[in-house]
């Protein structure tokens, strides 16, 4: 739970009532590998907080290919926040990677620490514009670049990532096939 208060600190005051308050109503809860936290079609249940774990977001194109679109690591939140709010049908998927330990708020919490806490939505947002900024850094350079450096530039921003994500994700992820992938893999050894 001090993960989840580290982090939240980041981006405004709050005293120890209101942070305790917070944690009474966070639920932990495990997702096994290949789990869903979230699923397209469905309307998105909860925001969770990532203690132990890497989830993916991703989505079927128009060709039926699965599309991984980012990642997400340890003492981040992990949410369809949009979808999750405004309470309509989400259109991605939000898969665990690996297996996860989360911390978890259902939608009745949030509103309700939302509405408890003065403060709260800022620091939300604070929280959310932090969070897309992060997908827009770790996504924009690859588009432009070869195969070979978007490797190479995922390697180097996400150290952590590159053994624990199957090649396949990571293959999606930089738009280029897994064979592909090996090819540049073994010619960088």
């Amino acid at each position: 739970m001090k993960e989840l208060t580290s982090y939240i600190l980041q981006f405004g005051n709050l005293n120890q009532q209101q942070i305790d308050f917070i944690l009474s109503k966070a639920t932990e809860i495990s997702l096994r590998k290949d789990d869903y936290f979230s699923e397209a079609g469905k309307i998105p249940k909860q925001v969770g907080f990532i203690l132990e774990g890497v989830v993916r977001f991703c989505y079927y194109n128009n060709k039926g290919h699965e599309i991984t679109h980012h990642f997400i690591d340890e003492n981040n939140f992990v949410s369809d926040q949009q979808n999750f709010e405004a309470q309509i049908v989400a259109t991605d998927y939000i898969e665990a990677v690996t297996d996860c330990r989360l911390l978890v708020f259902s939608k009745k919490d949030w509103d309700e620490i939302g509405n408890t806490i003065v403060g709260w939505h800022a620091i939300t947002n604070l929280i959310l514009k932090n969070c897309l900024l992060k997908t827009i850094e770790r996504r924009s350079p690859l588009v432009s670049e070869d195969a070979t450096t978007r490797y190479l530039t995922f390697i180097e921003k996400f150290p952590a990532l590159v053994n624990r994500i199957p090649l396949s994700y990571v293959a999606s992820y930089l738009g280029i096939t897994q064979q592909s992938l090996s090819r540049i893999r073994k010619n960088i050894r």
